[in-house]
């Protein structure tokens, strides 16, 4: 079992917070397979909800691929207890986000995509003094051009 994190950095400007909303929330990835090295084109997503089991019975993972190339079946599963939230102490610095347990798979590209939720911020009227989180919450952010 390989456990490896993925890390995210992101510039938060008159927001407090960013975090992946639900359960149903899709990590879009490009997952390479450790056996062969292929990596396919297209963006493959996991998400919490959607189990498939594993072959020979041995439990089951967020998704099982199967290698076009060498037809090996790999797995990648989401470790829930490790997703976090981005906060303002974190602004424009790398902080592991999510924990998955790869399988025959590596992770190696990351598309941000929608899904997102964003916590408001209120800028202090006094300018000697900071501003504090509004309690506004913005759902469904979409983060597909890299900019909200």
């Amino acid at each position: 079992m390989v456990k490896i994190g993925l890390q995210f950095k992101a510039f938060l400007e008159n927001v407090t917070g960013l975090t992946p909303d639900g359960e149903d929330f899709r990590w879009y990835m490009k997952l390479k397979c450790a056996n062969c090295g292929e990596i396919p084109d297209h963006w493959q997503y996991i998400d919490q909800i959607d189990k498939q089991p594993l072959k020979g019975g041995r439990g089951e993972a967020c998704a099982v691929i199967k290698c076009k190339l060498c037809s090996r079946e790999n797995s990648i599963d989401i470790l829930p207890e490790t997703i976090t939230k981005y906060n303002i102490a974190d602004n424009n610095k790398f902080k592991t986000m999510v924990v998955f347990d790869c399988r025959g798979l590596e992770p190696v590209e990351f598309s941000p995509r929608n899904g997102w939720k964003a916590f408001g911020w209120k800028e202090s009227e006094d300018e000697d003094e900071e501003g504090r989180e509004s309690g506004t919450e913005f759902s469904d952010v979409d983060l597909t051009e890299m900019e909200w």
